[in-house]
């Protein structure tokens, strides 16, 4: 990921909605900052994006090879048990039922 920090600005035109534009000046907005941020996040969210979408076929196998095989280490995994009697976690579903007699 290009890191945008500490890069030095650029003057550019832009088109913007001029009622816009008015009421964020009255507002006391600094407009350049302001879209250089919003900018800033549109392209990482871009990039990333791209990124799934290049990797996609990577991740699905790494994906389906831990539902397959499971993660390596996993019986070493402590902090994924219970109350640390040796039971593994309960399931999604066993939490949620158990908070619900709880709080009843």
């Amino acid at each position: 990921m290009p890191r945008f920090d500490n890069a030095p600005k650029k003057a550019t035109n832009l088109s913007l909605n001029a009622k816009v534009l008015e009421m964020a000046r009255e507002l006391g907005m600094n407009v350049s900052q302001t879209v250089d941020a919003l900018l800033a996040k549109e392209v990482e969210r871009r990039y990333w994006e791209g990124w799934n979408e290049r990797n996609k076929e990577a991740i699905d196998a790494y994906n389906e090879r831990i539902r397959r095989d499971g993660i390596w280490g996993a019986q070493y995994r402590t902090f994924a048990r219970g109350l640390g009697d040796g039971r593994e976690a309960p399931s999604p579903e066993e939490a949620s039922t158990a908070a619900g007699r709880k709080a009843a």
